[in-house]
């Protein structure tokens, strides 16, 4: 791997640290973190594959808001998590930033899983959806539940970065 292919990496990895690390302390991923950057990922795009990396860097921005977007309009997923999918997407080509989005709900599927086993509240969850399978209606989580508690997403976003970079890197045989 060249110096040139390894500097986009750090960059978007370095972001993903800064988003996690403020997304655990104030359950807020700062605009100005999320601006810069779409700005490194678009210009560095730009940089190694010209206009035409512009072009993917826009549509892999489009997808991973795409992708998450429906997440946050039904309320399960905050604002600051849909602009994060798209700064992450703006590094990445249209389908890899497909892959990322993909990975990253998975690890957030799991990552809550994982939350409700630790607490012991797998019973409580289950018997809430088995309800709301019952009632086909929305049942609102206890105050006590942790499904009903904000989640830092930007943690699940970076595991699925991870996770879809690692695929990236070992199918292109680097």
């Amino acid at each position: 791997m060249s110096m040139e292919q390894v500097i986009p990496v750090i960059l978007l990895l370095g972001l993903l640290g800064v988003a996690v690390a403020s997304d655990l302390r104030s359950h807020r991923i700062p605009n100005f973190l999320i601006v810069l950057g779409l700005a490194l990922g678009l210009a560095g795009q730009a940089y190694a594959v010209g206009f035409s990396g512009l072009g993917d860097g826009v549509l892999g921005m489009l997808i991973g808001f795409g992708v998450f977007l429906p997440l946050y309009a039904l309320g399960g997923m905050a604002a600051g998590d849909v602009k994060l999918m798209a700064m992450v997407g703006s590094f990445l080509p249209p389908h890899y930033a497909l892959w990322t989005a993909f990975f990253s709900l998975i690890a957030g599927g799991l990552c809550g899983l994982l939350l409700v086993l630790i607490r012991g509240q797998a019973q409580q969850t289950l018997g809430r959806y088995w309800l709301m399978l019952r009632a086909r209606a929305y049942l609102a989580p206890a105050a006590d539940e942790v499904a009903g508690k904000p989640f830092p997403y930007s943690i699940a976003i970076l595991l699925g970065t991870l996770a879809s970079g690692y695929f990236m890197f070992t199918s292109a045989g680097v």
